[in-house]
């Protein structure tokens, strides 16, 4: 969600701006000019973050289980009764109670229209300037005095430049600047051509080259870019007015390096005459002038007042100074990382995937197939993106739901049922004493909000970690938490939890396993068996989120599988239903038959 991205950017670029100039004001005398105005390139490291896919610095797959369970699954050779299954298979409908959840579609939307407006209008600003820089540069004329450009190949000379670099002059301009990247110009205001001396040229020259010595004409365009981006932040703003003043203060240090100990001031005197005569333009930030505004000047005087050689003392400071930084800046990476996903990105790495096309399957839906096949081992994906994005499970949560309540001993295979408790509840069939059977078959809230309440939400919390269950976040209140809202899954862990449950890896009690594949089981024909369990998505009133998991069990194989679809008010836990058994057919891995079936209704 682009209001997701928003934010971490704008906490991203804050607390770096806040670091960076705390570690300024604390550290700022122990830095050189150099490494001083070198600190602000940390900042276009973080402004960069929230544009890297989490995955390349994600940090929760540390600590994730990862493929486990496929790596480790067992034979399929275990004996499964199948002696009591009900009759009657109706994915076609199920149930679901809408919960009402705050809409942030149209926030997200104007959040981002908002921000877009912002964009446009600075880009059309800088636009503006570049224009005007093209203008100047068209109406310029050639520098031709042979005296100064002799002088001007001796700077070129002592900073070691070999690029061609034309020097022209402006009535447009009011200070010395340079610009451009691919043809670099060094633009003088025509107008003071008569009073500036050798010694003026000199410094201008070797100030304004020291600017294209340093890439500082390249910083300049990543400035530009960041500030598009981030115009939305005053603090950005501020950390690049500030990183501006230190980029000239830098510049100023370099051309000390060059010149005796007794021209210092006469280098100082030359930058406070531009700062007299001269008007600065706003408009040109993509150039670097060699006056500034009074403060800035003041500052920079203070400086070169104050200049003394770089020792090997101060460049040690300077080194720890930027590994803190460096520290301090990092630490927010795990943060970015876990708000960027969202946990809503599980970040699955099998060799043994195949990715199919399944679209046909798929009209008017945006959804994923995961299907395991146990002896081949082997994944077949449709839609890889989806597969591993992480949504809300619903009703196939309440598959796990009875699980903890079993092994918790709330209830137990022989005596799993609750009373009603007599309020009217939206569908007949919940309206009565349920098992853990009925009440998986017809998907029944109330059966399992109870369980939950009974098993208690801490040992739900520690089962669904300690089975790696999607995010396994219980944040959303207790009841509610896997109905569109905090708990999330994707369908190839939906899958790998299948196969885990399938075959006890989860180290549950094996009756309890039992006692729920029984509840699971939908219809047998002669060659498979089908279980599972739809869910669906409703908010506000629109089913917004289909589920079908399960898998099939053939006389030689076991598969597993996943369905989930989504779209604006369509998709529910029967569509998905719908879908899956298409593709199964498909397939040739199951026919839905009108023979045996098991179950009632399930959402």
């Amino acid at each position: 969600m682009f209001l997701t991205h928003f934010i971490i950017g704008l906490l991203v670029s804050s607390f770096s701006v806040a670091v960076i100039l705390l570690i300024r004001k604390w550290f700022g005398r122990q830095l050189t000019a150099k490494w001083y105005y070198h600190l602000w390139m940390f900042l276009f490291m973080a402004l960069a973050l929230p544009f890297i896919p989490t995955d390349l610095y994600n940090f929760s797959t540390l600590f994730s289980g990862g493929d486990t369970y496929q790596t480790n699954a067992p034979s399929s050779n275990m004996n499964i009764p199948g002696t009591d299954m009900m009759q009657g298979l109706h994915l076609i409908q199920d149930f679901s109670v809408s919960v009402n959840r705050p809409d942030l579609s149209l926030l997200n939307i104007g959040v981002m229209g908002f921000w877009m407006s912002g964009m446009l209008l600075f880009t059309f600003t800088m636009v503006r300037g570049w224009l005007t820089l093209r203008r100047i540069k068209n109406y310029s004329s050639p520098f031709s005095n042979q005296e100064v450009l002799v002088l001007f190949e001796e700077c070129m000379k002592k900073l070691q430049i070999k690029k061609s670099i034309k020097i022209v002059i402006s009535k447009r301009v009011q200070s010395p600047m340079i610009f451009g990247l691919f043809q670099t110009y060094i633009v003088l205001p025509s107008q003071h051509e008569n009073w500036l001396s050798l010694k003026n040229y000199e410094y201008i020259f070797l100030h304004e080259l020291s600017h294209y010595k340093n890439k500082d004409l390249l910083t300049n365009y990543v400035i530009l870019f960041y500030q598009i981006i981030y115009w939305f932040n005053p603090l950005v703003w501020l950390a690049f007015r500030e990183m501006r003043l230190d980029r000239e203060i830098a510049c100023d240090t370099s051309v000390l390096q060059l010149i005796d100990d007794h021209s210092f001031s006469e280098y100082g005197n030359t930058i406070i005459n531009f700062l007299d005569l001269s008007k600065r333009s706003s408009k040109l930030q993509i150039v670097t002038h060699l006056n500034g505004s009074k403060l800035q000047i003041k500052k920079r005087i203070e400086r070169i007042s104050a200049y003394k050689h770089s020792t090997k003392k101060s460049i040690r400071k300077s080194v720890f100074i930027y590994v803190l930084a460096s520290i301090i800046l990092t630490i927010q990476l795990p943060f970015v990382s876990a708000f960027a996903t969202e946990n809503d990105r599980y970040y699955f790495n099998n060799d043994g995937v195949v990715f199919v096309d399944l679209h046909q399957f798929f009209k008017g839906y945006e959804g994923s197939f995961v299907l395991y096949d146990h002896d081949a081992q082997q994944y077949r994906i449709y839609n890889e993106e989806k597969s591993t994005l992480r949504v809300s499970p619903d009703s196939t949560y309440k598959i796990y739901s009875a699980l903890f309540a079993l092994q918790s001993n709330v209830i137990s295979p022989e005596e799993s049922t609750l009373s009603w408790d007599g309020t009217k509840q939206p569908y007949d069939a919940w309206n009565m004493d349920q098992d853990v059977s009925s009440a998986l078959q017809n998907s029944v809230n109330w059966y399992f909000q109870e369980l939950d309440h009974r098993t208690g939400f801490e040992t739900i919390q520690s089962n669904l970690q300690a089975i790696n269950y999607g995010n396994s976040d219980v944040s959303g209140e207790l009841g509610e938490f896997w109905l569109e809202s905090s708990l999330k899954i994707s369908p190839v862990e939906q899958v790998q939890l299948l196969q885990a449950f399938y075959y006890n890896q989860l180290g549950y009690n094996e009756m309890h396993i039992q006692a729920v594949k029984k509840a699971l089981r939908l219809e047998k024909s002669e060659e498979a068996r089908l279980s599972g369990k739809t869910g669906t998505g409703t908010v506000n009133g629109k089913n917004i989120n289909g589920w079908f998991i399960g898998y099939v069990e053939t006389k030689n194989n076991t598969y597993f599988f996943a369905t989930n679809i989504q779209n604006e008010d369509d998709s529910s836990g029967s569509k998905a239903g719908e879908i899956t058994l298409s593709i199964l057919k498909d397939l040739g891995i199951y026919k839905e038959n009108g023979g045996e079936k098991n179950g009632e209704k399930h959402s």
